[in-house]
């Protein structure tokens, strides 16, 4: 399968047999749902991501319920993210080696299988402590094969000019899970019991393993599958270390994570501490943020391409909203900035995850993907212990402003770092009556002083 066309700052590679690269152009906002494949496996995701949602929430309700333990509940989700963090790059070697579809359904069919045995354990009477904390383990091993399974899955479905646009679907379709799936899981805690709630969750990926099945295995791009070999995880990351726009990206992301996303921490101390307002409050702040995420997610799926000065200018706002909202005054205006940081946030994961994608040669993505995830997603629990010593030392409000500065300013040193490599320079001047600031080749910047002496 061809790479396809590269951002501009970020150029995917090429081989000597493939055909020039089309030029992007820009999509409409659903444009990758006209492929057969993609809307299949779209739908199946669906489904079962707001299952995926019912369950976490009814697992920690289960844990609190078991233990009255907050200590517990942070186990449980450690458990979760464990595997990740210990296996997700020889996750990445095994989905470079594997057909991606037929390693979906495994680690699908095996993460329906933990669910619904969870239920059977909860609604029998039986479950105990310890069957949670095995679960979200099996859970996170799971994952190590299926997180960039899936990522890498999607350049296989659609086009290269759709690409942006499907993998910012993903993250529109993911947001619309959290917005339901705690809500409906919520309703089934109260109403039934968890153990329905985890039910629902493993019969919730009925729907991805028949859109699997149902794929027209024909009409999927063929991408070339690693050969099985020694040293392949140390291939992976000089692969990585030798392309600056993929290690800057990775690092990017990973400074946003460790340092912008503590949102548990600041949100329910914000809601608690500083305005007094409970747990309705808090709930509101994640409400409000996960629609601005929706929005980002969707704006970025219109977008025909992902751009090193998107994923730059998405961080540095991004960050600095968070500084703003640091120090507003008011309940109501510190829960309406939630949702621009929640669309600068999602613009910067989208944007970097496509622009990954785009830039890395399809018989590395596995690897690239797990290498990048597991920054992105091992960022939290870094990041968590140390917003939360900030806060407890100087104060929820200066936890929030330390995590957004840090944010902004990795984006702007970046951003010179990958200037430099590339060999360009800033030039600020005035387009029709506005300053505009942009990066230029250093020659063409050479020629115009030149000129001008």
């Amino acid at each position: 399968m061809s790479t396809g066309p590269g951002a501009d700052s970020a150029p995917a590679p090429t081989t000597h047999d493939s055909p020039p690269a089309p030029e992007p152009r820009k999509s409409s906002m659903f444009s990758s749902l006209k492929v057969r494949n993609y809307r299949l496996y779209f739908l199946g995701q669906v489904v079962s991501n707001t299952g995926t949602w019912m369950q976490r929430i009814a697992q920690d309700w289960l844990v609190l319920s078991l233990t009255g333990s907050a200590t517990a509940v942070g186990i449980t989700t450690a458990l979760q993210f464990l595997p990740m963090l210990l296996f997700g790059l020889y996750g990445g070697v095994l989905v470079d080696r594997l057909p991606k579809r037929r390693t979906l359904l495994v680690t699908q069919s095996s993460m329906a299988l933990t669910g619904i045995a969870l239920a059977v354990l909860t609604l029998t009477g039986h479950v105990a402590v310890w069957h949670v904390y095995l679960a979200a383990f099996a859970v996170g091993l799971a994952t190590v094969v299926d997180n960039p399974a899936r990522q890498s899955f999607v350049s296989e479905m659609v086009n290269p000019d759709q690409l942006q646009n499907a993998v910012s679907l993903n993250s529109a379709n993911f947001q619309s899970a959290r917005l339901i799936g705690p809500a409906v899981a919520g309703l089934m805690i109260t109403g039934v019991g968890t153990g329905w709630a985890f039910l629902a969750n493993g019969l919730s990926f009925v729907a991805p393993i028949a859109g699997l099945l149902l794929m027209r295995t024909r009409e999927l791009y063929d991408v070339q599958r690693a050969p099985r070999g020694k040293g392949q995880l140390r291939e992976g990351l000089r692969y990585v270390a030798g392309r600056p726009e993929l290690i800057w990206t990775i690092v990017l992301a990973g400074f946003v994570s460790t340092f912008g996303f503590n949102f548990p921490v600041y949100l329910s101390a914000f809601a608690d501490d500083v305005f007094d307002a409970g747990a309705g409050s808090y709930s509101l702040f994640n409400t409000l943020m996960a629609v601005g995420s929706l929005a980002g997610a969707l704006l970025a799926a219109r977008r025909g391409t992902a751009r090193m000065r998107v994923l730059v200018v998405g961080a540095v706002a991004f960050g600095v909203m968070e500084i703003v909202a640091a120090f507003v005054p008011s309940l109501w205006l510190f829960a309406l900035l939630m949702a621009p940081i929640g669309m600068f946030g999602m613009t910067v994961n989208v944007t970097a995850n496509s622009s990954i994608q785009m830039s890395t040669d399809p018989s590395m993505r596995g690897r690239v993907m797990a290498l990048y995830m597991m920054v992105f997603m091992g960022g939290a629990p870094l990041g968590a212990p140390i917003a939360g010593w900030i806060t407890d030392a100087y104060g929820v409000r200066a936890g929030l402003a330390v995590g957004g500065a840090i944010t902004a300013t990795a984006a702007v040193v970046i951003a010179l770092v990958l200037a430099r490599v590339g060999g360009l320079r800033l030039s600020v001047g005035w387009d029709q009556g506005r300053p505009r600031a942009r990066f230029v080749p250093r020659e063409e910047r050479e020629e115009q002083l030149a000129t001008a002496a």
